[in-house]
């Protein structure tokens, strides 16, 4: 059984506060990764770049302005990336809109913003921000890849200067866009294939076999919004616009609950026991005619090709529902920023 923690000591430490930059393409469960990435004590989210993905990069812009003024934290800069994929742009995406009406949302239920995004592209950025800062600061990137891979192609050096990869995408036995495959991971493979292939440090892929094992129910948005705070009302709504999406589409499983697959990647790199990990060999697919996108794990060691990431298999429920409740119990009340 589950060891309980003591509820009266956090379950952070402060010492080390991580400095991240977070890639998104929000869409509503990346909203909630940003304000749990924008609002921990242990974390100092640098910046927010976003891509196409979810909806369209420039809605991606506005919902990501959105959420990070709503919870007073409009100080974090945004920084616009790729429109579309790098090589595939007969590809239909964005496709999460039409695909699932009912889980993304092409504006989130938060006040327009006032700021705007920063006149610098998303991957001129990235390749400055870590070149100035090597080895310092975690990316987690919770789109489609796109960004990287453009980052990539303009410096061939930045996957040296990344501390720390983390990715949510991919699947091993489970997948949401085709039989084979994750839709991060689909919507740009080619992107995908070279950021596995670059030479990042490390990688810390967070598949949905992870994600959907650590699903946030009704009873605990009404705990969430009961919070009274912007961040615990905000994520109240989403995710559960998220589950109803889910009840009507794509069941979990477990009634009345949906997966919040990106905030899974931000609790992580703050509480590693959050996901159990293996490290593995993973390539993408970009050829078969039925599998492109798929995330190959070579888990039971078919091959002889090296480890080259750590694939989390399993996620803690309990534990990720505890940091979003402590932590959304902070910051601005709705209507005080």
């Amino acid at each position: 059984m589950e060891k309980q923690r003591d509820r009266a000591q956090p379950f952070w430490s402060t010492a080390m506060v991580h400095k991240l930059i977070l890639d998104v393409d929000t869409g509503t469960d990346d909203a909630v990764a940003i304000m749990l990435a924008a609002l921990h004590p242990a974390l100092d989210l640098v910046a927010v770049t976003t891509v196409n993905g979810n909806i369209e990069v420039e809605k991606c812009t506005d919902n990501t302005l959105r959420t990070l003024e709503w919870i007073g934290r409009g100080d974090i800069p945004v920084y616009e990336g790729l429109a579309t994929p790098i090589v595939r742009p007969d590809f239909p995406t964005p496709r999460a809109t039409k695909r699932d009406p009912k889980v993304h949302m092409a504006v989130l239920p938060v006040p327009a913003p006032k700021g705007r995004k920063q006149d610098k592209p998303a991957p001129i950025f990235l390749s400055e921000i870590f070149a100035s800062n090597p080895n310092q600061i975690t990316l987690v990137a919770v789109g489609p890849l796109s960004n990287l891979a453009a980052t990539i192609a303009v410096d061939p050096a930045f996957p040296s200067n990344v501390s720390h990869l983390i990715i949510m995408g991919g699947a091993i036995n489970k997948s949401n866009i085709t039989p084979s495959a994750e839709f991060n991971i689909w919507a740009d493979p080619e992107a995908a294939a070279q950021v596995f292939r670059a030479g990042f440090k490390k990688i810390t892929l967070v598949p949905l076999d992870a994600t959907h094992e650590a699903l946030v129910s009704s009873d605990q948005c009404d705990h969430l919004r009961n919070l009274g705070t912007a961040a615990g009302e905000a994520a109240a709504d989403i995710i559960m616009h998220r589950i109803k999406g889910y009840e009507a589409n794509q069941p979990t499983g477990t009634p009345l609950t949906a997966p919040v697959h990106d905030a899974v990647c931000v609790a992580a790199l703050v509480d590693e026991s959050i996901v159990d990990t293996r490290f593995v060999n993973v390539v993408i697919e970009t050829a078969g005619e039925y599998t492109i996108g798929r995330t190959v794990v070579d888990h039971e060691k078919r091959t002889t090709r090296p480890a080259n990431c750590h694939v989390a298999f399993h996620a803690n429920r309990s534990a990720f529902i505890n940091m979003l409740t402590e932590i959304f119990a902070r910051g601005p009340k709705p209507g005080t920023r």
